[in-house]
């Protein structure tokens, strides 16, 4: 995929590093160490590494993840309400506190808001600045990271259950068709999602009626959620390290 990042975005953006302390599945998981390292930095990393932000700050409601997060390079200038942070909050509301409470300590107006999540640690600076890059080309409401599908998960091979019958959950698979003949489709990574602030501020939305999309290897992509995710996880890491992966 082209690079198409300028030297210097004529947009100002923030970028929000999302880390409550809460995790009933892996708890600690955001500064949980991975490959030796609390899983935060990696995110922390990716993003001072960034062309396109002008501003990172780390969205935590917790002084442990705080402290880490500062030891770590990152800026914290506040802690996020608990109401903020509990298991079914979404982001839309943490991305309007961080961005209404920045813009107060800023005394400025950004135009771009971009939420990164921890749980993406093998995100580089390229698919964030791509993403933002995406988002300015297009004119979209929106810009999220992408994945392709693997073939076992692809969607025409979704079905549900009629009774005892299995049917289509959406698309029709054809009998006997191969692999390769799966057209290809897309799923969100998890990775990088980047908004403008007329949506997220005077909408209320996050994403918007027109989303794009930056294309990203799956290697990239692994997004933490549950045990079996953390041990791919940790295998991962030392396959990357091994081959040259930048961390």
């Amino acid at each position: 995929m082209t690079d198409i990042r300028p030297a210097r975005s004529p947009a100002t953006t923030l970028a929000v590093i999302t880390a409550r302390s809460g995790s009933r599945d892996i708890p600690g998981k955001n500064i949980r160490p991975l490959g030796g390292r609390p899983l935060i930095e990696y995110t922390i990393e990716a993003a001072s590494r960034c062309r396109r932000l002008t501003d990172t700050i780390v969205s935590t409601d917790s002084e442990e993840i705080a402290d880490i997060a500062r030891r770590a390079g990152a800026t914290v200038p506040f802690l996020r309400p608990g109401h903020l942070a509990q298991d079914n909050t979404p982001h839309l509301p943490v991305i309007q506190h961080a961005l209404t409470e920045m813009e107060r300590l800023r005394d400025t107006q950004y135009d771009l808001v971009v939420t990164l999540q921890p749980t993406s640690p093998f995100r580089l600076p390229e698919d964030i600045d791509g993403t933002i890059g995406i988002l300015l080309e297009t004119g979209a409401d929106s810009a999220v990271s992408v994945c392709e599908v693997a073939a076992a998960a692809h969607p025409i091979k979704a079905k549900r259950l009629d009774g005892s019958l299995l049917v289509p959950y959406c698309v029709p698979e054809p009998e006997g068709i191969r692999r390769q003949e799966l057209p290809p489709a897309y799923k969100r990574s998890g990775a990088v999602y980047a908004s403008r602030r007329t949506l997220v501020m005077g909408a209320g939305r996050f994403y918007g009626d027109r989303i794009a999309a930056y294309v990203v290897p799956r290697e990239r992509s692994i997004d933490i959620d549950m045990p079996l995710d953390w041990i791919m996880a940790e295998f991962m890491v030392t396959q990357l390290r091994t081959n040259g992966f930048p961390f």
